[in-house]
């Protein structure tokens, strides 16, 4: 019996063979980024590639999901590669331990390379390089917007950058893709006004990130399989 033989009943045999031979990169293994790498790797997608330069710290515990008190200080992604293979050791996964920003990695990572990019960083320099890149290799991409200061996960949605409201990291984004003559983006966003703490680093708890990235992974996988 395959582990996929109950995804197969919900998406068909066809289905379940485009995932297996679906490659995905996900840019950004934390909160958001290892959630959509959990769905990818559950669905059976056949290759990922990890991309963060940052190692797991006690403060992730709360919300990422390869976060634990037995690998803290180790990279995260081997943390969510060694994940990946406890869960489907089929999977290809290739590792990139850097922060991706303009002007950095453009000889390493190969855009065209991929059916689907994923955007789960923090960085508005580098989500912007990100979209502009698979933009212009002509790759699908999904971008999360911001989760931090959210408690209601319910609040998520997927759409268009150019209908999203309320999120300021959005407004950001849509003002500089408009700049860059990019229209269209598709998008994760809150309609929650974000909660005032008074601290400048954003807060967060274990039930919203990780929602916004199973959002995303299915969004992935509904695209890639054609729903």
């Amino acid at each position: 019996m395959s582990f996929l033989d109950r995804t197969e009943m919900l998406i068909g045999c066809e289905g379940v063979e485009k995932l297996v031979r679906a490659k995905v990169i996900v840019f950004g293994v934390g909160g958001v980024g290892g959630h959509v790498c959990e769905a990818l790797a559950r669905a059976g997608v056949g290759e990922i590639h990890l991309v963060d330069g940052d190692t797991v710290a006690e403060s992730n515990i709360n919300r990422q999901i390869i976060a634990t008190r037995n690998n803290i200080g180790q990279s995260k992604t081997f943390a969510m590669a060694e994940r990946i293979a406890s869960i489907n050791p089929e999977c290809k996964v290739k590792r990139f331990d850097l922060f991706f920003l303009p002007g950095e990695a453009g000889n390493i990572i190969d855009f065209g390379y991929y059916d689907y990019v994923v955007d789960a960083v923090d960085t508005v320099a580098a989500k912007l390089e990100i979209i502009e890149r698979s933009k212009a290799a002509g790759v699908r991409v999904i971008s999360s917007m911001g989760t931090g200061n959210k408690l209601d996960p319910t609040r998520f949605t997927i759409a268009d950058i150019s209908k999203t409201s309320v999120c300021p990291l959005a407004k950001v984004i849509r003002k500089e893709l408009r700049n860059r003559g990019i229209d269209h983006v598709k998008v994760l966003y809150s309609t929650e006004e974000p909660v005032k703490t008074g601290i400048r680093t954003p807060g967060s708890i274990s039930f919203v990130p990780s929602v916004a990235g199973l959002i995303i992974g299915g969004e992935v996988i509904k695209d890639i399989i054609g729903m």
